[in-house]
């Protein structure tokens, strides 16, 4: 199964990440700090990512995330609002 369950989009909503995997909780954490402004990511956070993960992967996953966060921002220049598929009944599957 793909996506996330409605509880774990409200524990991310709340900036926590209990009860996810301690990999994809680092991964959550390194796309908040992305986001940030300034962006940084600590040299703590990066040894816990370096954990679960190569190289190569933190790379493509940091990417990922600055791409994200590259589109937010453009979208709030534009004022690009959400298309509400969510609320539309679009939930994605759960795992």
């Amino acid at each position: 199964m793909y996506g996330l369950s409605d509880e774990e989009v409200a524990v991310i909503r709340q900036g926590g990440t209990e009860g996810f995997p301690p990999e994809e909780a680092a991964l959550l954490e390194m796309a908040d700090a992305l986001a940030a402004t300034p962006a940084n990511v600590s040299d703590e956070l990066f040894a816990e990512l370096r954990r679960h993960f190569s190289e190569e992967q933190l790379i493509e996953l940091a990417a990922s995330a600055a791409q994200e966060n590259f589109r937010a921002r453009w979208n709030r220049v534009f004022a690009v609002e959400s298309d509400e598929l969510y609320r539309k009944g679009m939930k994605f599957k759960q795992r």
